[in-house]
């Protein structure tokens, strides 16, 4: 119970800095997105791991480091976080209780117009579908396999430096392939993006199967590759 605690807090942390750093348009969005997950995973790392990401957590299962079950039960608390800090970054940014309520309705539509004006967010069609789909699929690989070697492989363990390179990895993924396809690669970020709005349900599909996908490619080439791995 500890751990799906920490999991749920993390991803609020991190879902919440990326809501409220892009609908205030902060050109240091990235570095605050980065820089929350860094501080987010030194607080809660002993205790969870501090995946704080549905496809990472595919990945640490896969890497044999943790239980089928347990890693539902992390899907669970990790998406039940983003969506709590897409409904705190609604409240602040002017939604109404009827607003949060009615998510698909007339009035919830207009904050959404009023928030990617504020935020200058293209919409999701704007880029091909196949090119967000390999943005996100590469990068989210990158993500997990950073996280895998860096928190869970022998030869690091006990270092004091996985929080900084888990935290930059994400800060770089934004910058470059932000104006991509939203720099996501975070199966749980995407549910917080469509609550606030700012990204559609519709392309669930295209962003999860990415992901998901990426974290497996992750623990593929983690296994592939690192031969001491306990």
């Amino acid at each position: 119970m500890k751990k799906l605690i920490i999991e749920f807090i993390g991803t609020f942390i991190l879902v919440a800095t990326v809501g409220n750093a892009t609908v205030s348009g902060s050109l240091l969005a990235p570095i605050a997105i980065g820089a929350a997950l860094m501080i987010a995973i030194y607080a809660g790392g002993h205790i969870s791991g501090a995946h704080y990401n549905p496809a990472v957590t595919i990945a640490v299962w896969q890497r044999g480091k943790i239980g089928m079950f347990e890693m539902f039960f992390y899907w669970g608390a990790q998406i039940a976080g983003a969506i709590a800090a897409a409904l705190f970054v609604r409240y602040l940014h002017g939604a109404t209780v009827l607003d949060i309520v009615a998510t698909f309705s007339s009035r919830a539509n207009e904050f959404q117009t009023q928030v990617l004006a504020k935020a200058k967010v293209q919409p999701a069609e704007s880029t091909p579908g196949h090119i967000v789909f390999v943005a996100e699929l590469i990068w989210t690989a990158v993500l997990a396999w950073v996280v895998l070697n860096s928190a869970t492989a022998k030869h690091n363990a006990g270092n004091s430096f996985y929080g900084l390179a888990i935290g930059f990895t994400v800060v770089v993924g934004a910058v470059s392939l932000g104006g991509i396809s939203g720099g996501v690669f975070n199966p749980a970020v995407f549910i917080g993006l469509c609550v606030m709005k700012l990204k559609s349900v519709g392309d669930i599909f295209l962003f999860w199967g990415a992901q998901f996908l990426g974290g497996i490619l992750a623990a593929f080439v983690f296994n592939l590759t690192v031969e001491d791995k306990s």
